[in-house]
């Protein structure tokens, strides 16, 4: 047994150093080693329960996006794009890493060192969002130490913050803005417009692969249906006990966001 985990761990060592050095030879930050095309960096911009671990599984299971979730990372300008290429290649383990796109989510407000989205013409991003009544109810299920008023603080503000970055990024070409009710209603209509806007060959599918990391803490979604391979629609109704004040509060925040990121981003295109 011990020499299997010595082996094991040579093995993941030496398969870490090879991308190591086809990443990191290279200083443009969407080249590698060995290929000809520079890759495209693809974030998921959203707040936390707005759905963005289901849409990183229906995305990743694309062959050409690849991606495992929230990576941490932070990002300072374009050269940290590096940082987020290893990453998920050392967690994704694809040695011919031949993906068109290479995606992150970002839920919180400090991922930005600067406190701005890197300017890049390879960057693409997804704007996700998801109306105040279940995201908040959702954000408390996972954050039991939060008062409804905190939740409600941190929806707020990431809202704004999305909106910031919709007006900073200016291009309909590499923005896309999607809710989680279209996510889950108008799921074709939905696929077929991020099919057109990634310009990915294959269509997307409700069917998605499970991963190593799929319900990981940390990762993405770890208290809802994440694990079932497949979108799970519940239209159950849901009585939130929020007061009617902070739930206005909310509303107005996420119909204002709505109506920016309308403005900036394309949005699904309706037949």
């Amino acid at each position: 047994m011990q020499l299997q985990e010595t082996l094991r761990k040579v093995k993941s060592e030496i398969i870490n150093n090879y991308y190591s050095y086809r990443i990191n030879t290279t200083s443009d930050p969407y080249n590698i080693l060995f290929r000809r095309e520079p890759y495209k960096i693809l974030f998921i911009l959203g707040h936390m329960r707005a759905g963005s671990s289901l849409l990183t599984h229906l995305l990743t299971t694309n062959p050409e996006i690849t991606g495992f979730g929230e990576t941490h990372l932070q990002y300072s300008s374009d050269k940290d794009f590096k940082n987020l290429i290893l990453k998920v290649y050392s967690r994704v383990r694809d040695l011919n890493m031949d993906h068109k796109y290479v995606l992150d989510k970002i839920l919180h407000n400090n991922k930005f060192t600067e406190r701005e989205i890197p300017d890049s013409e390879q960057l693409y991003t997804i704007f996700l969002v998801r109306e105040p009544k279940r995201s908040i109810d959702s954000i408390i299920g996972i954050k039991p130490h939060w008062n409804q008023k905190q939740a409600l603080g941190y929806y707020s503000k990431r809202l704004l913050m999305l909106e910031n970055y919709a007006k900073a990024i200016n291009s309909k070409e590499r923005s896309f803005f999607v809710t989680h009710n279209q996510l889950l209603n108008n799921t074709e209509l939905v696929f077929e417009s991020l099919q057109k806007f990634l310009e990915v060959k294959q269509p997307f599918s409700e069917q998605y692969e499970i991963s190593s990391t799929t319900g990981k803490r940390g990762v993405g979604d770890w208290a809802g249906n994440i694990k079932a391979g497949r979108i799970i629609r519940n239209s159950q109704k849901v009585e939130s006990s929020m007061p009617d004040e902070l739930i206005e509060q909310g509303i107005q925040a996420f119909n204002q966001c709505c109506n920016t990121l309308s403005e900036y981003c394309q949005t699904i295109e309706r037949h």
